[in-house]
């Protein structure tokens, strides 16, 4: 028996269109009543149709980004005229400051003028230490020690101290802030003002050059401070003031004399010479070179000497202020 295909292949044919038949008239009471069957239907999907919520699309122009950056550029500038119209907050009052500073003073432990003098230069400071061989006419065994102070005034390694702190050293050493330490060779004297320039041979990694100023404005009163190693212990500060400036200054053995120089009463002993004399902004005015004790004792009594930084700086080649 053959087996009856479930699909045709054949292709559909359009229904030829009736003719219409007139009022009342049914030729077909089975396909009548179909056809009412899916106007039925159809008239129900109309309705759910019509019924159910439309879903509105957005314009056309709303999806384009310009209108959304428009908006944006408005509500910015909207929001700048807002923030300019906005009052400003008014400086404080003298008053205010007043009350600021005093309630600084009165909680806090602010550093002394002297205190923070010695630190804008305490990098710069050296400790010089000469040797010289013991000579026959000598009874004691060790070699001479001669101590004194330097002060770097360029960072190559080029430092000021006291020509009588170096003068006959068959050796130099010289000891800088950090704890480095390295040899020392003269490079040229100053008699007149007792200076000598040393050229260090090993240097630290930040080597720090003091700061100079002219003492053309100095005058006594002003305050000062002496840095140095007296009897080798430092590096010591001590405080005073300007004594007085012009002054000269005879040793007591009557081998030196020297003359325009800064009188100051900061505390000084042997192992001060060559060591700066600073004022409160932390500049160097002048090189500890002397002080004056009528007795034998070497000790001070007040009164100090210090040439001036500005033949200090033309005896070691550097331009006047």
């Amino acid at each position: 028996m053959p087996k009856v295909p479930l699909y045709s292949r054949a292709e559909r044919r359009e229904r030829p269109e009736r003719a219409p038949q007139a009022p009342g008239t049914n030729a077909n009471p089975q396909s009548a009543g179909q056809s009412g069957g899916d106007a039925s239907a159809a008239a129900g999907d109309a309705a759910k149709k019509a019924s159910a919520p439309q879903r509105r699309a957005w314009p056309r122009w709303l999806s384009s980004p310009l209108p959304w950056l428009a908006t944006s550029i408005v509500l910015a500038l909207l929001l700048g005229q807002v923030l300019l119209r906005a009052p400003a907050k008014p400086p404080p009052t003298q008053e205010q400051i007043d009350r600021a500073v005093l309630h600084t003073l009165e909680t806090k432990t602010l550093p002394s003028p002297a205190a923070r003098a010695y630190e804008a230069v305490r990098q710069s400071v050296v400790l010089v230490e000469g040797q010289r061989a013991q000579s026959e006419q000598d009874d004691e065994d060790e070699p001479e020690r001669m101590v004194g102070t330097g002060l770097v005034i360029v960072d190559t390694g080029v430092i000021l101290t006291n020509l009588h702190v170096v003068l006959g050293a068959d050796k130099l050493r010289l000891r800088f802030a950090d704890g480095t330490e390295s040899d020392a060779a003269v490079v040229s004297i100053q008699p007149e003002n007792d200076l000598a320039v040393l050229q260090a041979r090993t240097l630290p990694d930040d080597l720090q050059a003091a700061t100079m100023r002219s003492t053309g404005d100095l005058a006594p009163g002003d305050q000062v401070i002496a840095v140095g190693y007296p009897f080798g212990i430092g590096p010591s500060v001590s405080a005073g003031v300007v004594s007085g400036l012009k002054r000269d200054y005879v040793s007591p053995q009557g081998k030196r004399v020297l003359t325009n120089l800064i009188q100051f009463d900061a505390a000084a002993n042997p192992g001060n010479s060559g060591g700066p004399l600073v004022t409160m902004d932390g500049e160097v005015v002048g090189i500890v070179t002397a002080i004056l004790n009528p007795g034998e004792s070497r000790t001070f009594i007040g009164i100090g000497f210090a040439v001036p930084i500005e033949n200090a700086a033309a005896g070691a080649g550097l331009p006047p202020f």
